[in-house]
């Protein structure tokens, strides 16, 4: 039984994402699907790139992984379907597929959306599920799309490297409102080469040691700690780190970072000098 997941900015107020989930068990109703997300904030890509990245690691090999971001950034002539590391992803043909993978996927086809068809979300969803259901049932890839189709790219988020520091940018708050830096555990340690560090934000905040859970410091105080994506995070031990960099915008309605202090967050960046 095909695996799938869905991550969208959608929302949870209206029908559409459980309208997406009848679609496609219309299609197959073998189908398993699970939802990553639909809380990722409108047009912003580097939350979509980090939630998606994150979580396609933990999936079973072959998972079928649904993006329904930005679906219309451009009028739409294509649906990619890309292979990587034993996922497969669909998504509009957006830019957003570089930015999740940080480099060209293993396998890539391009599938083609009808020139008279009403390309809304609901006839996107039908063309990835039936191409999901034509391909686990042995259908040829050449059958179902165009190999190797050119499609846009954007660069992902990546910290700025000198020898002596490197800049993150904050891409992400959740629910606790920690902030989630753009600098991975690898990156960071590539850079820092075992010298002694400071990280340094709002000026005059600076922490020098790496924490390996929130309980490290007393209950107040602010720490870093790698997550368990391995991105750097900024926290306060039963705090919000959010306020230190004055984000004030956690929706306690809908228990989510609103979209305007999501789309803020390109602004604010953290420095790590090494000694």
């Amino acid at each position: 039984m095909p695996l799938l997941t869905l991550t969208s900015d959608f929302g949870n107020q209206d029908y559409l994402v459980s309208a997406v989930k009848a679609q496609l068990l219309k299609i197959n109703n073998d189908f398993r699907i699970i939802d990553i997300s639909h809380n990722i904030a409108p047009f912003n890509y580097p939350h979509a790139a980090y939630v998606c990245r994150s979580a396609m690691r933990y999936f079973p090999p072959h998972s079928y992984h649904l993006i329904l971001v930005n679906l219309f950034e451009k009028k739409p002539e294509q649906i990619l379907l890309a292979f990587h590391d034993d996922q497969y992803l669909l998504c509009a043909d957006n830019g957003l597929l570089s930015m999740i993978l940080h480099q060209k996927p293993e396998m890539m086809i391009g599938i083609p959306l009808e020139k008279e068809a009403a390309k809304h979300t609901m006839y996107c969803v039908e063309v990835m599920g039936k191409a999901i259901d034509r391909f686990v049932n042995g259908e040829a890839i050449e059958k179902i799309g165009n190999p190797d189709a050119v499609y846009m790219e954007k660069n992902p988020f990546r910290p700025v490297l000198n020898d002596d520091w490197m800049e993150g940018q904050i891409i992400f708050i959740d629910n606790f409102e920690n902030v989630i830096i753009n600098i991975t555990r690898e990156q960071f340690e590539l850079q820092r080469r075992g010298r002694s560090f400071k990280i340094v934000f709002k000026r005059d905040e600076i922490i020098d040691r790496i924490s390996e859970s929130y309980a490290d410091v007393p209950a107040g105080e602010k720490l870093v700690l790698f997550n368990s994506a391995d991105y750097m995070e900024l926290a306060i031990n039963k705090g919000n780190a959010a306020g230190l960099f004055g984000l004030q915008g956690f929706n306690e309605k809908n228990q989510q970072v609103s979209s305007i202090m999501q789309s803020r967050l390109y602004y604010q960046t953290i420095k790590v000098f090494f000694e």
